[in-house]
Formats: C-alpha cells, structure tokens, sequence
C-alpha cells in the first residue's frame, strides 16, 4: 500500500452539455475548481462532438496556465464518461479500448460527457499518468422491463447522470445513518441535460435517456415528441439535424436560440409570457417524469432527490414539490456532487486500497435469459 503522507494531484474533468467543469484536489483538499461555460451556438460551430475535443483541450490547458500548474505535475487524470458500451458501475481504468469505443459512440449515445474519457486519455497519452473514469452515463443497471420496447430489436438503454445521481443518493442515505443499498429513491439530475432514474435499493433500476430525444425538454434537448410529428420534421430537414436536436440544439436553443438559463430565468422573472410558459413546461414535464419513476418504485418512496445546476433556481424546487410532494420528502442538493465523487476513488486507487476494473468492450446486458424474439 502506498505511503499515505504522499501529496497525489488529481486532476479532474467534467464535461457537460453546456460547460467544461475542472477540479484540481490534492489528496482530499480540493485546491480550486472552475466551471467553463459554452453557450450553445459556440459549441454548434462543431459539426460532432468529438470535434470539441481540441477546443476543451486548449480551454483546460489555458486555465491550468492561469493557476500556475503544469499538467506534468499532475499525478491523475479523472474524467467523466459515456457514449461506450454499457458498463458496471465503479472506477475503471481509461486505456485505448475504452478511448477508441467512446470515440465512436459504440453504446449509441453522443453524450458530451464522452469527452470526459478522451480528454483524461489525451493528458494521459502526452504525461505519461494513469488515467480513470467512474460511473459514466452508461452504467446499465437496468431491470427487463425498463429495456423492451414494442419494435423487434430496439431495446432502450441507461443512459443518465449516473456519476451524480449515485453521489447525491449516498450522501443522502449517509445523513439519515444508512447506506445508499437500503434506500428507494427518485433523484432527478436537472441542468443542460435532465434525467430522472429510479433507485431500488443500490440499483438504478430505470430512468430516461436523457441525451436520445426522451423525458422532459431541457437547455439543449428537445425531450420525448411523438413520433409521427418527429418523422414530419426530419421529412422537411433532415435525420442529422433531427439528431443534433436529442442532444445538443433542442429545448432553450430551438425556442430561444441560447442554452443559457440565466437569460431564460431573468425573462421569465421580468413577467415575459414566452419564457414563462418555457420554464414552466419544463418543470412540469420533470413532475410528470417523476411520477413514472414512483409507478417503477410501487410508490415505495423514501425520497426524492432534485439536483443539478438548475437547482439554483428556487422555482424549479417549488414546482415539483407542488405536483410531487404527495408522494415522498423533496430534499435539494443544488450543483453536483462529482468533482469529488471523481476524485476520491482515483485517489484509493493511487493509495493501493482499490482495484479498478477494466472495460471489457462487453455490453453488460446481452438478451432476457431464455426469450427470443427472432
């Protein structure tokens, strides 16, 4: 086991649908944070995600400029995942398998969190330093029934704010002295993206997926829309822009033409009827979400949990305790908690009191046992 008086730099990177989040602990000291933010039409001059990474990558090695700290210092690099093959949840090791298949968004998702992986690849690649990833949005904990859908061969997927949901459900049971494994929660991620999953008992048994056109509409995402009225919108554009909609220029972007919630937030304070009938809908639809995940729990609820970057705004919290109050506590947590949910098992790993596990390139799920339906 490695000397724990050693002093590890970990150096952690969050991308977002709307912002680059940077953290820099040393061992469990948190030396400073920034949350980079990109409006949306900046980041649209990309034409993929993936065309982001020389723009983030600069933007990270700015900021560390700023704070006098040299990458080749750093001991760690840890970054939020996705877009792979689904995975179990924990730390795994960033290698080039892992890199490569989340490059090409083998797990069908083009989530920004992806970017997470290959940046931390990248600074790993020119430094020579491990790199590492933990509960990326693919972690499948799915049950059956949240997979089969009514067409032969498409099943959904869990593709969420796994990495903060999970760190905000621990913190909670570990206020009321219990584990995490011994709670049914609903927590709903609200920010760029939103997601709402349901959490039985350690599992994150169901929820949207979030980034592929379904829940509520958000900063960037268009949410669920019939299908047939989707179909009329990609016969009169086309399915690229369609794509682009699910993840990156729909919500905010479509109808306002910025991701930026500030602006959308003033609108609506200063009594603008455009932005308050937005807001407004999407917190409704965040209600309505909310109300499927305790049908998963059979309304056996011991809270619900809202947290994320909207949080800050206090209306949001009030909605929905207005239309789901009845059914469990509403507790908030504003921001996230996965800069340190992130660093702190990167840091055990360093220690040598934790094993990383390492990506297999295997979906996790592979059929229901016993049932086809070829």
């Amino acid at each position: 086991m490695e000397d724990q008086k050693k002093v590890y730099k970990i150096l952690v990177i969050n991308p977002g649908s709307t912002s680059t989040k940077v953290s820099l602990f040393e061992n469990e000291s948190l030396r400073f944070e920034h949350s980079l933010f990109h409006d949306a039409p900046e980041l649209l001059k990309f034409p993929h995600v993936n065309d982001q990474m020389p723009f983030r990558y600069r933007v990270i090695l700015d900021m560390l400029k700023e704070e006098g700290v040299s990458p080749d210092e750093i001991d760690v690099f840890v970054g939020r995942g996705g877009s792979a093959c689904t995975q179990p949840g924990g730390i795994t090791t960033v290698d080039r398998k892992l890199y490569e298949d989340t490059e090409a968004a083998v797990g069908g998702s083009e989530h920004p969190a992806k970017l997470g992986v290959m940046l931390a690849y990248e600074f790993s690649r020119q430094y020579g330093r491990p790199a590492y990833t933990l509960n990326p949005t693919n972690v499948d904990e799915y049950c059956d029934y949240a997979r089969l859908t009514g067409i032969k061969g498409v099943y959904r997927v869990s593709h969420s704010h796994v990495l903060n949901q999970k760190a905000v459900a621990e913190f909670d049971a570990a206020g009321l002295g219990k584990r995490y494994e011994e709670m049914n929660y609903i927590v709903a991620h609200i920010d760029g993206g939103i997601t709402v999953s349901a959490h039985d008992h350690g599992k994150m048994v169901d929820g949207n997926m979030g980034a592929d056109g379904e829940g509520a509409f958000t900063p960037t995402r268009i949410g669920s829309v019939p299908v047939l009225s989707l179909l009329d919108y990609i016969e009169a554009h086309s399915v690229e822009e369609a794509r682009l909609m699910c993840s990156r220029a729909g919500g905010f972007v479509s109808l306002f033409g910025t991701s930026n919630s500030d602006v959308i937030h003033g609108l609506k304070a200063a009594g603008d009827p455009k932005a308050t009938l937005v807001w407004d809908t999407m917190i409704y639809q965040i209600s309505k979400m909310i109300g499927e995940m305790s049908a998963v729990l059979c309304g056996k609820v011991d809270a619900i949990l809202l947290t994320g970057g909207l949080m800050r705004f206090d209306d949001v919290a009030e909605g929905i305790r207005r239309r789901c109050g009845f059914l469990a506590p509403v507790r908030v947590y504003p921001g996230e908690m996965e800069q340190e949910a992130l660093a702190m098992p990167a840091l055990k790993v360093m220690r040598g009191e934790l094993k990383p596990l390492t990506y297999t390139g295997k979906p996790v799920w592979d059929g229901f046992p016993g049932i086809s339906f070829d």
